[in-house]
């Protein structure tokens, strides 16, 4: 067979950067290496892998079939690479949404970081969207998610239950209305609502709780981060339905207050993914199992968030 994996890597970069020049930069190789290995791979496939559009070169219907397949086996290539290694160094990638990567990863990368001194954690944060692209597209081994995954090529796994709190400032006007009894949807419907962005997972989410109760909200404001929103309604700006691991500290020290209601008690399931085919080496699955232990302490109150 004439594949190489060399070719496969190129292929991937110049789907990324849109030109061979580009790609050429990103490798390293020199650009007439990277046209001439794109050429050798299209041959070889006997098809053409790209439609060229001026100096861009955009994928077309036989290089978007082939992507999935490149993808996985470059990502299998670097995981036995690291598993065989000599340097015994654990690399991990993770790729949480914002209140899990904010809130919960710190202490479970801490932890897992005691008992694995040799361990390198790369952590990046985004929206629930950004998480499932990354482990779609093999940019990241693990994901950590707050909202629903849609992507059929990726594996979750339930992970962590999180409480959801309906919470205001103390003298906010439902926070007073509260003292003299559980709010009804009515009154909660009619007040401003702070929520994250379209894509956040904690706004699908919050929305998928809410509206089967409240059936609408009558104003809404986004806030485009967790803090940014428990601020904003420890200020009074309005009331949120945040994670209990958001506002923990705003409610110890009487910043903010959960609000209590007639509605049942609002929880989501936080999710683990990772791609259908990613090989999962041993120091991966050792981080998997680890914070499965580290849900289960959480959930028992024996780690400290």
């Amino acid at each position: 067979m004439q594949l190489t994996l060399r070719q496969l890597e190129i292929f991937q970069a110049i789907a990324l950067c849109g030109t061979t020049a580009e790609a050429a930069k990103r490798l390293p190789l020199s650009q007439s290496a990277t046209s001439s290995a794109l050429l050798e791979l299209e041959s070889t496939l006997n098809v053409r892998l790209f439609d060229r559009v001026g100096k861009r070169l955009l994928l077309n219907d036989s290089g978007r079939a082939l992507m999935p397949a490149a993808l996985s086996l470059l990502d299998g290539a670097r995981t036995v690479e690291a598993s065989f290694g000599s340097s015994g160094v654990i690399d991990l990638k993770l790729f949480a949404s914002t209140t899990i990567g904010n809130y919960l990863l710190p202490a479970l990368i801490a932890n897992f970081n005691k008992l694995n001194s040799s361990a390198v954690v790369d952590l990046r944060i985004g929206n629930t969207l950004d998480a499932v692209a990354a482990v779609r597209d093999f940019e990241t081994d693990l994901g950590f998610i707050e909202g629903p995954c849609h992507a059929s090529d990726v594996q979750i796994v339930p992970w962590l239950e999180d409480e959801l709190l309906i919470v205001a400032a103390p003298d906010h006007a439902l926070a007073t209305l509260a003292r003299r009894g559980r709010l009804s949807a009515e009154q909660l419907r009619g007040a401003l609502w702070l929520m994250r962005e379209p894509g956040s997972g904690t706004r699908e989410t919050v929305e998928q709780v809410l509206l089967p109760h409240l059936v609408q909200l009558s104003s809404v404001m986004t806030i485009g981060s967790p803090e940014a929103i428990k601020n904003a309604a420890a200020e009074g700006l309005g009331i949120s339905c945040v994670s209990r691991y958001v506002v923990q500290d705003f409610l110890a020290a009487r910043r903010l207050v959960a609000l209590p209601t007639k509605l049942p008690r609002l929880t989501r399931r936080l999710m683990l993914i990772h791609h259908a085919k990613k090989l999962l080496s041993a120091p991966l699955s050792s981080f998997i199992a680890h914070a499965k232990r580290f849900a289960d302490a959480t959930r028992h109150q024996d780690f400290e968030i």
